[in-house]
């Protein structure tokens, strides 16, 4: 593997299109925790791209309608019958804090908030665009994996 010269934080980073990026970018600090790391306004009220961190992790995303080769090629929970294809996994402190912000927040409860028998304790969500997001305190890299 190649070198970056700085230490890696995060191989895989997912990312994702929101029709309201603006907002999604505060949803998901305000809900979830993430940071904002960078955020590259677009014409209009788009995002070009921002990236949102979270300890050691980090997600990427973009508004729908940025003009963007990629943007093409995904398509949004309400185009395709309200399913999402993919979600994606956060790592927190505190389950049920971020289970009750979501809560207020309106956001979906997929799956109820519970103990799992592998370890930790979590819950999954959509967001108000229906995007999964599933939310625990397993850390796989500590944690029987």
């Amino acid at each position: 593997m190649a070198s970056t010269g700085s230490p890696l934080r995060s191989s895989v980073i997912p990312a994702m299109r929101y029709r309201d990026a603006p907002a999604a970018i505060e949803w998901l600090c305000k809900v979830i925790g993430f940071e904002k790391h960078l955020v590259v306004p677009g014409p209009d009220r788009t995002i070009a791209h921002a990236q949102l961190s979270l300890g050691g992790g980090m997600v990427m995303l973009g508004s729908v309608d940025n003009g963007s080769e990629h943007a093409q090629h995904i398509r949004q929970p309400d185009e395709v019958g309200g399913v999402e294809t993919q979600s994606a996994y956060v790592v927190v402190a505190d389950a049920d804090a971020v289970h009750a912000r979501a809560r207020a927040a309106g956001w979906i409860i997929v799956i109820a908030l519970k103990d799992e028998a592998y370890g930790g304790r979590g819950f999954t969500c959509a967001d108000p665009e229906g995007r999964l997001w599933s939310i625990g305190t397993y850390d796989p890299w500590t944690e029987g994996g």
